[in-house]
C-alpha cells in the first residue's frame, strides 16, 4: 500500500504541524507538503530531551540495547513503505535502498550487542595505596558517561544509514544520549516513516518520549537554533564543507562550546603504483570507473582522483576507465541542487587550461553523466582547485613522472576520508615511502580495493583530518562512533553502594 505522508514533526512523542509548508522534490509522483521547522519546535525538543536524559542517561546497557533492537525491528516492518517513498524522493534504485535499510538495521543491532559487552566504557581502576610515602594514594575508578542531548543532521546522500536512525542517532542512543534530528529536505517522507518506527519502539518499551524528536527542514534557522541551544551537548553532521564549517563555527562560538562531529567530504585519492598498473591496467581502470559512478558518484568515499606514473601503462589505465565510463548512461541525482552543483564542478574543470578532457559529456536537469579529465603533477600542484571535491561521477587522472613526484602529490593533499594504494609485490618499496604520508592524511588506507562501501565493524574509521572531518580522533561509522557522545568521569574513594552501574 502506498504511504501518504502526514508531513508533521515528531516532538517528544507528539506529531506537530506548523502553518508554513515546504514541498519535497520527488523524481516520480506528486510533491508532498511538509511542515516547516521552527525555532520554537527546537526549543521544545531540546527541553524534552534534557528531561528524558535524567532517566535514559542512567538506564542500563540492556535497556538501551532493547531500544536499538526494537527500532531495527520497526524499521524492517516498514520496509516496503520506506523503499517506495525513498525511491520517489531520491531517485535511488530499490536495491540500493533495501541494502541501506539492511545496513541501518544491522548497525542498530551491532551497537546493541557492543554496549552489552561493556568494553566501550573504557573502565579503569587504580587501587588505593594507603601506605604510599610521602602521601597515600586514594582509590580511583574511571568510566565513560553520556554527555547529554545530541543534535543530528540528516544527510542527503544516505536517507537511511546517515539520517534519521543512522549512525549518529544509533551511536548517541547507544551511549545514553537523547537525540534531536533535523530532517533533510531531500527526503522528508522517508525521514517521517523512520521517525514513526522510532516512535513505535519507544512507546512499546515505555521510554520517555523526549528521547527522540524529528524537526523537519525548510528553514535555515532550525539548524542554527539546534547547534546553539544550551541544552544540546554535541552535534553529529554529514554534509557539505561550507554548511558543516558554518555549523562548526557556531558550536565553537557558543558561551559553552560543544563538540561538532562533522563529516564534510573528500576526494579520496588513489595511488596506482607502477608494477600494479603494468600487470592489470585494464582491470584497474574499469574498477575505478565502476567505483566512480556507483550511486551517481554521490558517496563521500567516491575516489575522485587517480595518481599514476606517466607512460604506456598509464595510457592503458586511462583508456580502460574511459571505455567503462562511456558505457555508463546518465543517472538521477539526489536533488536538483546537487545536480546543479555537479554541473558547476564540471564547468570549473572545463574552464581550466591545466586539465584536458578524456571523456566529457554534458549533464542536464537532475541527471548526471560521468566525466573524466587528466592533468600533470606540476599543473596539479600549482592549481589548488584541482584537489577540490566534485560531488558526482567525475574523475581526474594526475600523471606523475617519478615516484618522488607521486610522494609530492600525496603530501599536497588536505585531510581525506580514504587513500588507496594499488600495488603488487614489486611496488612494496614505493608503498613504504607513501604510507607514512597517507596515514597522516586519511582515516582509512586501503590496498588493492576501492573505497566506496564502508563496513560497519569495530575496526572501521570513517573520518580523517580536516576537512574530511572536524574531529580527526573520531569516526561516524563502526562501534567506536559511540565514544563521540561519552566523556570520562573519575570516581575517587566511592563507597560501593554509590558507584554507578558498570563501574569496575
Amino acid at each position: 500500500m502506498t504511504y501518504t505522508p502526514h508531513g508533521n514533526h515528531l516532538i517528544a512523542g507528539e506529531w506537530v504541524a506548523t502553518p508554513d509548508r515546504f514541498y519535497n522534490e520527488p523524481v516520480s509522483g506528486e510533491p508532498a507538503a511538509f511542515s516547516v521547522g521552527t525555532v520554537e519546535l527546537v526549543n521544545r525538543a531540546a527541553e524534552a530531551a534534557e528531561t528524558a536524559f535524567w532517566s535514559y542517561g542512567y538506564s542500563s546497557a540492556a535497556e538501551r540495547a532493547a531500544l536499538l533492537r526494537a527500532i531495527a525491528d520497526e524499521i524492517e516492518a516498514r520496509g516496503a513503505a520506506i523503499t517506495e517513498t525513498g525511491c520517489k524522493e531520491t531517485g535511488l534504485p530499490a536495491a540500493r535502498l533495501e541494502g541501506e535499510r539492511g545496513r541501518t538495521a544491522g548497525q542498530l543491532r551491532l551497537f546493541a550487542s557492543h554496549i552489552e559487552k561493556g568494553d566501550y566504557l573504557d573502565r579503569r581502576f587504580d587501587p588505593a595505596l594507603p601506605d604510599r610515602q610521602p602521601a597515600p594514594r586514594p582509590e580511583i575508578r574511571l568510566m565513560q558517561r553520556p554527555v547529554g542531548p545530541v543534535a543530528v543532521f540528516g544527510a542527503s546522500n544516505f536517507p537511511l544509514a546517515f539520517s534519521t536512525a543512522g549512525g549518529d542517532t544509533a551511536a548517541a542512543l547507544a551511549a545514553g544520549c537523547p537525540v534531536v534530528v533535523k530532517g533533510h529536505s531531500a527526503h522528508p517522507g522517508t525521514s517521517e516513516i523512520v521517525a514513526e518506527a522510532i516512535h513505535a519502539a519507544i512507546g512499546k518499551l515505555g521510554i520517555d518520549p523526549g528521547v527522540f524528536s524529528l524537526v523537519q527542514g525548510g528553514n535555515r534557522d532550525v539548524g542554527s537554533a539546534l547547534v546553539t541551544h544550551p541544552l544540546i551537548k554535541a552535534v553529529g553532521f554529514t554534509g557539505s564543507l561550507a554548511g558543516g564549517r558554518a555549523l562548526f563555527d557556531l558550536c565553537a562560538s557558543r558561551p559553552e562550546p560543544i563538540p561538532f562531529f562533522g563529516e564534510l567530504g573528500s576526494v579520496n585519492p588513489m595511488f596506482v603504483l607502477p608494477e600494479a598498473v603494468k600487470a592489470r591496467a585494464a582491470a584497474l581502470g574499469a574498477g575505478w570507473a565502476a567505483s566512480l559512478t556507483m550511486g551517481a558518484g554521490q558517496f563521500c568515499t567516491n575516489p575522485g582522483i587517480a595518481v599514476v606514473v606517466a607512460g604506456s601503462d598509464a595510457d592503458s589505465f586511462v583508456a580502460a576507465a574511459k571505455e567503462a565510463l562511456a558505457k555508463t548512461g546518465p543517472q538521477v541525482m539526489l536533488t536538483a541542487g546537487i545536480a546543479r552543483a555537479y554541473q558547476s564542478g564540471q564547468a570549473r574543470l572545463q574552464n581550466r587550461e591545466t586539465v584536458k578532457p578524456v571523456h566529457e559529456t554534458a549533464s542536464e536537469g537532475r541527471s548526471a553523466n560521468p566525466n573524466l579529465y587528466e592533468t600533470t603533477a606540476s599543473q596539479f600542484l600549482a592549481d589548488h582547485a584541482l584537489s577540490e571535491e566534485v560531488f558526482g561521477p567525475l574523475g581526474l587522472v594526475v600523471r606523475v613522472e617519478t615516484p618522488e613526484e607521486m610522494r609530492r602529490i600525496a603530501l599536497s593533499f588536505q585531510g581525506q576520508l580514504t587513500a588507496t594504494l594499488h600495488m603488487d609485490d614489486g611496488d612494496l618499496p614505493l608503498a613504504k615511502t607513501l604510507l607514512p604520508v597517507l596515514e597522516r592524511k586519511a582515516g582509512r588506507v586501503l590496498v588493492n580495493g576501492f573505497p566506496t562501501g564502508v563496513e560497519v565493524v569495530d575496526a572501521m574509521v570513517h573520518g580523517g583530518p580536516y576537512p574530511a572531518s572536524t574531529n580527526f580522533g573520531a569516526t561516524s561509522v563502526g562501534t567506536m562512533a559511540i565514544r563521540r557522545f561519552l566523556r570520562p568521569v573519575s570516581y575517587q574513594n566511592f563507597p560501593a553502594g554509590l558507584l554507578p552501574e558498570g563501574v569496575l
